[in-house]
C-alpha cells in the first residue's frame, strides 16, 4: 500500500514535524523522544529505550507556535522500528483549551506562525 492512500484514510489533516517533545506515563519522569507528525487530536513520536503499551496513559509536551503545550493521551498504537525504537500514536484526551485552538489553528493552516518543527 502506497504512502499516500494511507494518508488518504487519516481521520484529521497532520503536520510532519522533527521537534523534539518530552513525553512520561503520569507521576513519572518526562523522557525525550522526536515529534513526527501532529494533528489536532493526536501526535505520533519516535521512542528510544523503553517500552510503551497500547492503552497507556502519557503526558506530552511539545511546542505550536510559541506556546508549549502540555496534553494527556492515550497510546492507540504502537509498533516497534528497530529492536530499541518505537513509532508510538497517541490520541489527546485532555488538553488546555486555549492550547487547542491553537492547534486546530495550527494544523489547519490558518495560523501564520504554525508548529515549531
Amino acid at each position: 500500500m502506497s504512502h499516500g492512500r494511507a494518508a488518504d484514510r487519516r481521520k484529521y489533516h497532520r503536520i510532519e514535524t522533527d521537534q523534539v517533545i518530552s513525553f512520561a506515563e503520569i507521576d513519572r519522569a518526562d523522557r525525550l523522544a522526536v515529534g513526527k507528525d501532529l494533528s489536532s487530536h493526536g501526535i505520533r513520536f519516535e521512542a528510544v529505550g523503553c517500552e510503551i503499551e497500547l492503552g497507556d496513559m502519557l503526558r506530552v509536551t511539545f511546542n505550536v507556535m510559541d506556546q508549549t503545550v502540555v496534553a494527556t493521551g492515550v497510546v492507540v498504537w504502537a509498533t516497534e522500528t528497530d529492536p530499541i525504537s518505537m513509532d508510538v500514536g497517541i490520541e489527546f484526551i485532555e488538553i488546555d483549551p486555549m492550547a487547542q485552538r491553537l492547534l486546530d489553528e495550527s494544523v489547519s493552516g490558518t495560523s501564520e506562525g504554525g508548529f515549531d518543527a
